[in-house]
């Protein structure tokens, strides 16, 4: 089968806000790092391989790093845990853990990582499409419902980070 042209930017993107809108139902969550975090991973493609982003230990390091900078500043930890938080949520969404070796690197070896291809480059273009396709309407729905329309939400989004999604 062919393989994908690029990256899954609105599948990754739209999955992320859906998670977190979901789980952790807090209009305070910056959406804008949780955005990056979410794409973050994809930078690996420059390597030419999956790389140090499509471990757990990257992630879970990143953690580990913002907690440590955001001690005794409560707000300044709320807010940056969503970089992690995001790059996290690509590994659930592009399926990472298929690669165990690099998944569970260092674990599974030092000399894993670049062995593979990003997820992206793997999939069936027909796949890629779906799943793009899922996710932008994903986006389209998740602007609906945060109102986005509103340009005063626009504004919050791009200031503060903060998406308030209506429940009819």
């Amino acid at each position: 089968m062919l393989a994908a042209p690029g990256p899954l930017i609105f599948w990754h993107v739209a999955t992320a806000v859906a998670a977190v809108a979901a789980v952790f139902g807090d209009p305070r969550f910056d959406y804008r790092l949780l955005l990056v975090g979410s794409v973050l991973p994809m930078l690996d493609a420059v390597t030419g391989g999956r790389w140090i982003m499509h471990t757990l230990a990257f992630s879970v390091g990143l953690v580990v790093v913002v907690m440590l900078a955001t001690i005794g500043r409560r707000d300044v930890r709320r807010r940056w845990l969503a970089l992690p938080i995001g790059t996290l949520l690509y590994l659930v969404f592009s399926a990472s853990w298929n690669d165990a070796a690099t998944f569970w690197w260092p674990a599974g070896g030092w000399g894993v990582l670049g062995d593979q291809d990003v997820p992206f480059v793997e999939r069936p273009l027909v796949v890629t499409a779906g799943l793009e396709v899922a996710g932008l309407a994903l986006v389209i729905w998740g602007w609906r419902r945060a109102r986005l329309s509103e340009q005063r939400r626009r504004d919050e989004l791009l200031s503060e980070g903060r998406l308030d999604f209506v429940v009819n």
